[in-house]
């Protein structure tokens, strides 16, 4: 069987209400036992993030969902809103979906109703989620199941940040601990994500005008044989590193314990995420018989300009350094979208008109939540 090439041919995303700034967070998310966080300035002093965008009003009253958002971002694929009849697949990746039933992806086809009957994926997980959704898509064009498919990455995390959702945790803190401050390693999740959306358009012909991406790999690994879960929702972790389910806690446990709260073990996140990041990484590197110096754009997906100086650390211990001028990062300006923000970068590099044929461009995705990657090598046609 011979397979097709596969382009990205247009990029768009969507970005919910204006840009929130650093000291504008609160007053979306609001203040736990009425007292500023002892941990924002420090946590946004390492993360770098200036601005960020949440899907909510002042006061924290939701504007949109998930799959509105989604919805959105497709539809900014097409400048003729009948082209959108042209999809045969729509592929979904999101952390935090609007319901646990039915799927992300379905719900986002019920936005577009103009796209007719089509095949609907929904991949979950966390980080990783966008880029095995892009690979789904990328796999149905190439083997010819598709002929135009969309993949989408999005996240709506500023929902389960707002304060109300913690004081419940705080009473219980204050009165075991006198410690009105949730623990630092569930309250530092509130200053780092943001919400919005972006898609692809993938198809088997590059456009006639203007620049597209090429695939030429799309590679993931997951080390959960060997690693326990660092971040996680739903569940609580148990001494013996193994995670119990929320079907497993009553309503007045779930409550008590937070379990619908996201957690994350930060040291075993620390010691692990670059370290495992580049094992795969220095493969695909031997496999693709590519250089470091033939890299023009390199695009990791970092939640924090902490892990930017080890990461380069990491690529000059492999051999394979990337000189800093061939980062593109806009971790700054629109914050950590998780698995939509390898979607916004590539979308605003895109649409930059910076590309030029024959470029290079090296996309990086870790996910903590049990130490998945997922890499991609563009070329730019």
């Amino acid at each position: 069987m011979s397979f097709k090439q596969v382009y990205i041919t247009k990029t768009a995303n969507f970005l919910p209400n204006e840009p929130v700034s650093n000291d504008e967070m609160e007053s979306y998310l609001g203040m736990i036992n009425n007292q500023p966080s002892k941990s924002k300035k420090i946590v946004l002093r390492n993360n770098g993030i200036k601005r960020r965008f949440y899907a909510l009003a002042k006061g924290g009253t939701a504007t949109h969902t998930n799959a509105q958002m989604t919805a959105n971002a497709v539809k900014g694929l097409f400048e003729n809103p009948e082209e959108i009849k042209t999809i045969d697949l729509l592929s979904c990746g999101t952390s935090s979906p609007d319901q646990m039933m039915p799927s992300h992806g379905v719900m986002v086809h019920g936005w577009l109703p103009q796209t007719g009957p089509i095949e609907v994926v929904s991949p979950s997980g966390v980080c990783c989620a966008g880029m095995h959704a892009f690979k789904y898509a990328w796999m149905a064009v190439r083997t010819g199941d598709a002929k135009t498919a969309v993949t989408s990455g999005s996240e709506r995390m500023s929902r389960l940040l707002v304060s109300d959702l913690f004081e419940d945790e705080v009473a219980k803190l204050t009165e075991l601990e006198q410690n009105p401050y949730i623990s630092f390693e569930k309250d530092f999740l509130r200053w780092m994500l943001s919400d919005g959306a972006a898609a692809f358009l993938l198809t088997d012909t590059p456009n006639e005008n203007g620049v597209s991406l090429r695939v030429d790999a799309l590679e993931g690994v997951s080390y959960a044989n060997e690693m326990e879960a660092c971040m996680y929702m739903g569940s609580e972790k148990q001494a013996d590193g193994t995670l119990k389910s929320y079907m497993d806690f009553t309503p007045e446990e779930m409550v008590e314990k937070s379990i619908l709260s996201i957690k994350q073990d930060v040291k075993l996140l620390g010691d692990n995420i670059v370290p495992l990041g580049g094992i795969k990484l220095q493969k695909l590197f031997e496999k693709q018989g590519l250089k470091s110096s033939e890299i023009d754009y390199f695009l990791p997906h970092i939640s924090s300009e902490f892990f930017r100086s080890k990461i380069a650390a990491q690529l000059e211990k492999n051999g394979n350094p990337i000189a800093p001028e061939k980062w593109f990062v806009n971790l700054s300006q629109i914050g950590n979208v998780g698995a939509g923000s390898i979607y916004l970068m590539v979308d605003e590099l895109f649409n930059s008109g910076k590309l030029k044929k024959g470029e290079k461009i090296l996309l990086l995705v870790p996910e903590s939540s049990r130490f998945s990657y997922m890499y991609c090598l563009l070329t730019v046609v």
